[in-house]
């Protein structure tokens, strides 16, 4: 494919759309390459060029993409205003509990639903999924599907009212921790040092839950793109996406070593006789069976 620009609406014609629908609650789930399957899970407002660019990414590393809409206009790049209007309808949606700690947002179920299908679809020994942003704890929710394997965190950011809140009830999070010591399994986690939304307190609390389970970086702020696209920039206003808006797509830049060593995890989980390429996170955390 040609290469896009990111600055301009993406048509996302080298996907496949399907309605995939759970328990009467149809989505729109777009789907591309072959291998197991990743679910990535898009940030606010929605499916932008830079996450079609990552779900490439993705395919281009071996796996079946699997991309739900959940919000916002797909493919486009919404306005600062477009923008905070889907976030403020996200936030008051039953899907989603945005603005309260130690409870589950009903959408995860969904989610692991979706989960076991394209384990069911792929094969392989489990699913990968990345959440982002808004969406970023959801991959560990969907935890409690076995099939998921990699999960994968990028500046989770809910709840939005509490900094050092978890979006997942303490049941949930009992459950995972408990499957991730039994399996051997490991959380990765991504954040700016500076970002309000995903703070050092959110990653302290990760920590203090799950223990080395998790493996959380921190980027410094001067590894942020410093144009992202009008939502990040007068919205958001401080580094965040750092897989996708702020990621900057230049050999040697921290944002593309941490593309890198999530695609390695992905590939240490689900391809394991393959070899494979790209660095894995160290920072003297383990990864659990490596």
């Amino acid at each position: 494919m040609a290469h896009q620009s990111m600055n301009a609406a993406d048509c996302l014609v080298d996907f496949q759309p399907r309605e995939i629908s759970f328990d009467g609650t149809p989505k729109r789930v777009y789907i591309m390459g072959s291998g197991p399957a990743v679910i990535v899970i898009p940030e606010m407002p929605g499916i932008s060029p830079q996450i079609a660019r990552f779900c490439r990414w993705v395919r281009d590393a071996g796996f079946t993409v699997y991309l739900p809409s959940l919000f916002g206009k797909d493919g486009e790049v919404p306005s600062a205003t477009e923008g905070l209007t889907v976030l403020k309808k996200a936030c008051v949606s039953a899907e989603f509990r945005a603005l309260a700690a130690n409870q589950t947002s009903p959408v995860t179920v969904w989610l692991r639903a979706l989960a076991k299908l394209a384990h069911a679809e792929c094969g392989g020994p489990g699913i990968g999924a990345i959440g982002m942003c808004f969406t970023g704890n959801f991959a560990l929710s969907m935890m409690l599907e076995p099939a998921m394997l990699a999960p994968v965190l990028a500046q989770p950011s809910l709840p939005m009212n509490d900094p050092g809140g978890l979006e997942i009830s303490p049941a949930d999070l009992s459950a995972v921790k408990s499957r991730l010591e039994r399996e051997d399994l490991t959380v990765l986690a991504y954040r700016f040092q500076g970002d309000r939304f995903c703070t050092a307190q959110r990653f302290a609390a990760y920590s203090h839950a799950l223990g080395d389970r998790i493996i959380c970086k921190a980027l410094p702020d001067s590894a942020a793109h410093p144009a992202p696209p009008p939502f990040f920039a007068e919205v958001v206003g401080c580094p965040h996406s750092v897989v996708t808006a702020h990621l900057i797509d230049e050999a040697g830049q921290p944002t593309l070593q941490a593309r890198d060593e999530i695609l390695a995890f992905f590939a240490h989980r689900l391809l394991p006789n393959r070899a494979r390429t790209g660095s894995l996170p160290c920072q003297g955390e383990g990864w659990g069976g490596v």
